[in-house]
């Protein structure tokens, strides 16, 4: 009786197993990838308010701070827009969505990227449910592989995450993410390598992580005291960060200086008004590049609530 002897497709002597390395990723992918907020940044996700700020009857209902001039709104976004391209940042679009959702530009919210992927977000609200669809449709336009979507029980909102480095980030709990949500979250990153995910509690009141702490630089932070949870702190100044404090709270809650985002370490892209913060970037070394977003932040948010980052270099 002949032996037989296997072929590659059973596992025979021409069988290639497939590695982890990152070419492999890149090969089947592209450059997607992010675990830094101040790294240089490569590619962002935005999407341009449409028809849906024209739809909206009561502001309060639809969850936003204040009526807005939708066409005004349109225009500074196609300036900030405009601003991440002079700055070498591919910007690529959500184009689809529905007349229901007004709040849908803000899209750090519907996703978090990774080193290996992004995680879909589950948005807490009502108002707010199902957008996370068609952040999810861009990505898969675009070949952005996608790691979890935040599912059953689960809510949370990917403005909730702050990465410091591929080794650590902060996941906070509040009023957007709830438990369930940040447990699949926090299983997902240390699946795939992330060494500490330190939860933090937001207070009543706050809306997102991303209000409270912002990274101008590989070790400069700007905080909110009294607001920002005291073990992120600790844990920052543990890592050897100095810290900007928000001083004039109007300011920082009017015009929004610390929702900036940054473009390389000691470079960022930051909303115009916020002059008293501004100044203090300056001081410690800071490019800042203003961009008026006044009409926008009237729906909750500023520049970093309406970016989703796709490509950042580690810093």
């Amino acid at each position: 009786m002949a032996l037989s002897t296997l072929t590659a497709a059973y596992g025979g002597s021409r069988w290639s197993p497939r590695g982890t390395e990152r070419n492999d990723f890149l090969d089947t992918w592209g450059d997607w990838g992010a675990s830094s907020e101040c790294g240089k940044l490569h590619a962002v996700l935005l999407k341009r308010p449409g028809p849906e700020l024209d739809a909206i009857d009561d502001y309060d209902s639809a969850q936003m701070r204040a009526g807005l001039d939708p066409a005004l709104a349109r225009a500074q976004h196609d300036a900030l827009a405009r601003t991440y391209e002079a700055h070498g940042v591919a910007v690529h679009r959500v184009e689809t969505g529905r007349l229901d959702k007004p709040n849908a530009y803000f899209c750090r919210d519907l996703m978090l990227m990774t080193p290996q992927g992004a995680i879909v977000a589950r948005p807490a609200s009502t108002v707010r449910a199902g957008e996370e669809r068609y952040v999810t449709e861009a990505l898969g336009r675009l070949g952005v592989p996608i790691l979890l979507t935040v599912h059953g029980a689960g809510t949370f909102e990917g403005a909730d995450v702050a990465w410091v480095n591929k080794d650590l980030c902060f996941l906070a709990e509040g009023l957007r993410t709830n438990r369930a949500g940040g447990d699949q979250v926090e299983r997902m990153l240390r699946e795939i390598g992330t060494k500490e995910v330190v939860r933090v509690q937001l207070p009543y009141g706050a809306m997102h992580l991303d209000g409270l702490v912002n990274f101008l630089d590989r070790n400069l932070a700007a905080i909110w005291p009294r607001r920002t949870p005291y073990v992120l702190w600790r844990t920052l100044r543990e890592y050897g960060f100095s810290f900007i404090e928000v001083e004039d709270e109007e300011e920082a809650q009017g015009c929004l200086p610390l929702n900036f985002v940054a473009l390389a370490p000691g470079k960022i892209v930051m909303p115009r008004g916020g002059d008293r913060l501004r100044a203090r970037y300056e001081q410690a070394g800071v490019e800042c590049i203003e961009v008026d977003v006044s009409e926008l932040i009237k729906g909750g948010g500023g520049i970093h609530c309406m970016t989703a980052i796709l490509r950042r270099e580690d810093p």
